[in-house]
């Protein structure tokens, strides 16, 4: 018989995920959230045009990109149901990994970034999709998800402005990893219902 657990006067049946659903929301931070967010960008390209560069930039790549990325690799995870609260966060760690693979491998061998600097944002994508994924298990997606966004907005304000840029980088990464795995540890197997 399955684990159930009795929440609110409600029994909800204990759902785990297992390898291939874990693989399934790898696989979702690639197949929703890349083309959720090449729309996007079309759409904002399209806002942009005629606007001076650099505000072109700040408003594409600062304000948002982070705001659609966050949202796509979250986007899956609001569908869960018979969860713990620390499954839904692996799983957004795992979206948020998803995406950053596809991420990683087009900036490496389309645009030719540096693979030192790419590799770290690889794990920076799934530490903030995961970030979201704590306050959507708790019933709290919104600051969860602006956090998420706070910290994509410092990263991609910063690349736009060289001199900001190192900084920027080191802090938001930082504070991305260390709340993904504080956030994570406060997880329990608790029924999300």
């Amino acid at each position: 018989m399955p684990s159930t657990s009795l929440t609110n006067g409600v029994v909800v049946p204990l759902h785990k995920p297992d390898f291939r659903e874990k693989l399934f929301f790898f696989t979702s931070g690639i197949i929703m959230s890349i083309p959720l967010t090449i729309l996007a960008e079309q759409l904002s390209n399209s806002l942009a045009s005629g606007l001076p560069e650099l505000f072109s930039a700040l408003l594409l790549v600062a304000i948002i990109a982070p705001f659609v990325e966050e949202f796509a690799k979250a986007y899956p995870l609001f569908y869960r149901h018979g969860e713990t609260e620390r499954s839904i966060v692996t799983l957004g760690f795992l979206a948020g990994l998803g995406f950053g693979v596809i991420e990683f491998f087009l900036y490496i061998f389309v645009y030719s970034a540096p693979l030192m600097i790419r590799l770290p944002e690889l794990f920076f994508h799934a530490s903030n999709t995961s970030i979201t994924a704590y306050g959507i298990a708790n019933k709290k997606p919104l600051p969860f998800y602006l956090t998420a966004v706070g910290l994509h907005f410092i990263i991609n304000f910063s690349a736009i402005f060289d001199q900001l840029w190192l900084i920027g980088f080191i802090f938001s990464l930082w504070v991305s990893y260390f709340l993904s795995w504080s956030l994570y540890k406060k997880t329990t197997e608790k029924v999300v219902v």
